[in-house]
């Protein structure tokens, strides 16, 4: 009865995902923690390869398409998986089943979703500033940053919030980019966020599995249910309205950030 529930979990948040193309982290481990109750060091490592693999089919279909800037991906791959990697480091030092890091996880996971909330929001309030096509020759000038440095620290950043909670690739990563890259349209701010996260939360998964921090049994059932809630939200999104689902998911996520805080 629990693994059906599991997939039905499953199939809730990749209908949403398909829907919003909100990061899946933001609403499974919390899912995972409150109504499963599943530890936090469980459901972060969990559904760190839980996020991998539902992003695994759209990179490589945004890949063939050609809609990937590689560049944009490197840049903030080469902040993100060191930091990624220094945090597992600390993880495995200390250990992630500590009391102090469990609180540690929590803390950074209900920051993670406020951030989260305030960034869906402001996708609903000025998701449509960036262009949406780029003048022919400009191709090299959108894909330049602000400053080069900053996608090295924001990557950093996102890449540590990413291993702690599960939860910055998502909504983060794409209000990140907006501001980062003003020039770069929003369809390729998009699949360039989509694109590095798939080997961040791989390192970060594989790094949270060697801990012992990963459910194979309950991932399964997790991706039995979102591949195909993906495939349906995707279907719907033409015809839900979307502003509306992202102004309430802002709430619900504010909730849970909020709750986990205080716990």
């Amino acid at each position: 009865m629990t693994e059906l529930a599991f997939v039905f979990a499953g199939f809730f948040v990749g209908t949403v995902v398909g829907l919003t193309g909100v990061g899946g982290g933001s609403l499974m481990t919390p899912i995972l923690i409150f109504f499963f109750g599943v530890k936090p060091y469980m459901a972060v490592g969990t559904d760190l390869l839980f996020a991998a693999f539902t992003k695994m089919g759209g990179t490589v279909k945004l890949a063939r398409s050609k809609h990937i800037d590689w560049p944009v991906v490197l840049n903030l791959s080469a902040g993100s998986i060191p930091a990624s990697l220094i945090t597992l480091y600390l993880l495995h030092t200390v250990g992630a089943t500590d009391p102090k890091v469990q609180k540690i996880m929590t803390t950074a996971l209900g920051i993670a979703l406020l951030l989260t909330a305030a960034a869906t929001l402001y996708k609903v309030l000025h998701g449509k500033v960036t262009p949406t096509t780029v003048a022919r020759g400009q191709e090299a000038a959108a894909a330049r940053p602000r400053h080069w440095s900053l996608p090295l620290l924001f990557g950093a950043v996102i890449g540590t919030l990413v291993t702690l909670t599960s939860v910055g690739a998502g909504a983060i990563g794409v209000t990140v980019l907006m501001i980062l890259y003003p020039l770069l349209p929003l369809p390729r701010i998009v699949a360039a966020d989509i694109a590095y996260a798939v080997p961040l939360t791989l390192v970060a998964g594989f790094g949270h599995a060697s801990l012992g921090s990963v459910d194979w049994p309950m991932l399964g059932c997790l991706l039995a249910g979102s591949l195909p809630g993906i495939w349906v939200g995707s279907h719907l999104m033409t015809k839900t309205p979307e502003r509306v689902i992202r102004s309430l998911l802002s709430v619900l996520l504010a909730y849970a950030g909020t709750k986990l805080i205080a716990l």
